[in-house]
């Protein structure tokens, strides 16, 4: 019971004085984040240290209470990395669980910590950090992911395989030529999280509650050392703004829903039906009572991660839709949101780099499938109008009859007669027959971007240049 009472008057002490009771076991309950903010302790810790340099350096603290703080600090963290720290619920957040422990540590000195800043930009800055850090994380997760795609794009650059449009043959692209789409895929994520940091690239700190402070701080000076472009320009807009926040939930739902697109396709492309790829034992699983089963789970867990990360973002557009300025108790409810959106997208990210890169591609099954559902009628189509003149839509038309005489004969196009052909339209020549294989159609597609082999080693040579 001493112990209980200790901590309480602790924790009201904490309050400045304003509550002559401590708040009860639901307020307690519904007012605590440490359960989840002490995620950012080492941010707290680092952003502490640079407030009390810099308020050494403008002569608002002593040099000697600053070297007694940082030193504290330093302990604070070794004790936290090492698990030796006792975080407490009673003082409610990452804030006070340290500034609690420094006090206990150094003593009066540790109440000079708090001189110019309030947890608000506190908070705000130490949330901005943790998000730039994270985005830096998936930058560079990106980048190893895209480097997979490319090795597989080079690798199959030649490999044909069906291209389809509502998952209906269409034409005949390459493997390579549909990784590089991924490619185009996973480089716009990064070049959003490439924006969101230099976007964010601004310190909170020293905006106070939310209206500055009359204490000659230099806010240059922080945010130069915490790694920050510069300082935000309004206190208010700075301890209320949480955007930061919502692009990286943005960023991570886009990136998301194009790791769900791939992963859907490995299912698809893994299926008896398919076997176009198989999956490597370390990201497949078996059944428990079909042997010969083999599941690709993590595909598609990948793939439900997706709702996961997209719900994490419209749970904290809603928070904030409604928020006066400036600070509100409501943004409390932030964090565990991007914590969880941040780990879900990073192990989805590590998985499917790993599928990529472990998956064995069947070539065989690709280039069987690939000349299924007449996919060379559109290169039928183009040879008319190039070397019979005819119109295209004439040409479509042509095209058309010759397909619904295949259907008959139930055979390709390409085992069609000359003498098939000609009964639809005389102009059509031997000559058509270069154009009907899968090969050819591939071969032809060499406008920029195309399928082609040599614009697909084109466009993967770009960007190597640039991964």
């Amino acid at each position: 019971m001493a112990d209980g009472s200790s901590e309480t008057k602790s924790s009201n002490q904490m309050w400045g004085g304003r509550f002559a009771s401590g708040p009860d076991a639901i307020m307690e309950e519904i007012n605590a984040s440490i359960g989840f903010d002490k995620k950012l302790y080492a941010q707290d810790i680092r952003g502490s240290i640079a407030h009390a340099t810099m308020l050494a350096h403008q002569g608002i603290i002593s040099a000697e209470d600053k070297d007694k703080i940082v030193h504290g600090l330093d302990t604070i963290l070794s004790e936290i990395e090492s698990g030796a720290f006792e975080f407490s619920r009673r003082l409610e957040d990452i804030h006070m669980n340290v500034e609690a422990r420094l006090a206990t540590l150094i003593g009066p000195a540790a109440g000079r910590l708090h001189t110019a800043r309030s947890r608000n930009d506190q908070v705000a800055l130490d949330f901005r950090l943790w998000v730039k850090e994270e985005l830096q994380k998936t930058e560079k997760a990106l980048t190893a992911l895209i480097a997979a795609f490319l090795d597989r794009a080079e690798e199959h650059a030649d490999t044909v395989m069906p291209g389809f449009t509502h998952l209906q043959t269409a034409q005949p692209v390459t493997f390579g030529h549909h990784c590089m789409a991924y490619v185009e895929m996973f480089g716009r994520d990064r070049s959003r999280v490439r924006h969101a940091i230099e976007h964010m690239d601004e310190s909170p700190i020293g905006a106070a509650a939310l209206a500055g402070t009359g204490f000659p701080i230099d806010r240059h000076m922080t945010a130069k050392a915490l790694g920050f472009r510069e300082p935000t320009r309004n206190s208010i807009d700075t301890v209320s703004d949480r955007d930061f926040a919502l692009e990286f939930l943005s960023i991570a739902s886009i990136a998301a829903t194009h790791l769900s697109r791939l992963a859907e396709e490995i299912v698809i492309w893994s299926t008896p039906q398919f076997g176009f790829i198989r999956l490597s034992d370390a990201f497949s699983t078996g059944s428990s009572i079909m042997p010969q089963k083999k599941n690709p789970d993590a595909a598609e867990l990948v793939r439900a991660k997706t709702g996961r990360i997209n719900g994490s973002l419209i749970a904290l557009l809603t928070v904030m839709k409604g928020l006066p300025l400036a600070y509100s108790k409501d943004m409390q409810e932030d964090k565990e949101q991007v914590f969880d959106a941040a780990e879900s997208l990073e192990l989805a990210i590590a998985a499917m780099t790993g599928m990529v890169r472990d998956m064995s591609v069947r070539a065989d099954r690709m280039k069987a499938a690939a000349g299924s559902g007449y996919s060379t009628a559109t290169d039928l189509a183009d040879w008319l109008v190039r070397e019979a003149g005819l119109p295209f839509r004439d040409a479509h038309h042509v095209t058309g009859r010759a397909v619904a005489l295949a259907e008959q004969k139930s055979c390709d196009l390409a085992d069609l007669s000359l003498a098939d052909l000609q009964s639809i339209d005389a102009a059509i020549t031997e000559k058509v027959f270069d154009v009907l294989t899968v090969e050819a159609s591939v071969a032809s597609r060499t406008s920029f971007g195309g399928t082609a082999p040599a614009e697909v080693r084109k466009q993967i040579a770009w960007w190597r240049a640039r991964n």
